[in-house]
């Protein structure tokens, strides 16, 4: 199968916030990744389970809250730094929030990468992202 993006995509988080607001949305995590969350808040697992997750039928997904902006994770904090939204637990973040915008539907066919990239203006902005790099992405996308 070819793929379009053969040639690489240009991405560059701009820490917009897009990715973690707007229609209701879930994200799921493992319990390893948790417990990871839950450490880079210096909070229990338990706590963090308590304030910031909420059951699904496959398990745990992130807590959401409606705000101005649509449907904000509760980890996703607008007031730190001015102009920017930032993930409280950015190094310690989800597999599925880690592999975006490599997703397998939006890189289905490039309407699907454009569809996107209207409300991530990161996209096809900053450094050429390789085909190499952008297939360990898509691989390691979780398949909720």
């Amino acid at each position: 199968m070819s793929e379009w993006y053969a040639g690489g995509l240009r991405f560059e988080c701009t820490r917009c916030g897009m990715c973690c607001t707007g229609p209701p949305g879930l994200v799921a995590f493992t319990p390893e990744e948790g417990r990871e969350m839950a450490r880079a808040l210096g909070v229990g697992y338990r706590n963090f389970l308590v304030d910031h997750a909420c059951r699904w039928a496959g398990g745990w997904a992130l807590e959401e809250v409606e705000g101005e902006h649509g449907f904000d994770c509760t980890l996703l904090d607008r007031e730190k730094v001015p102009g920017e939204a930032l993930c409280r637990v950015r190094e310690a973040r989800p597999g599925q929030c880690r592999t975006w915008p490599f997703w397998p539907e939006n890189l289905s066919n490039p309407g699907a990468w454009k569809k996107a990239a209207r409300r991530c203006a990161g996209m096809g902005r900053g450094p050429l992202v390789a085909i190499e790099e952008i297939r360990r992405q898509r691989a390691a996308t979780p398949n909720w």
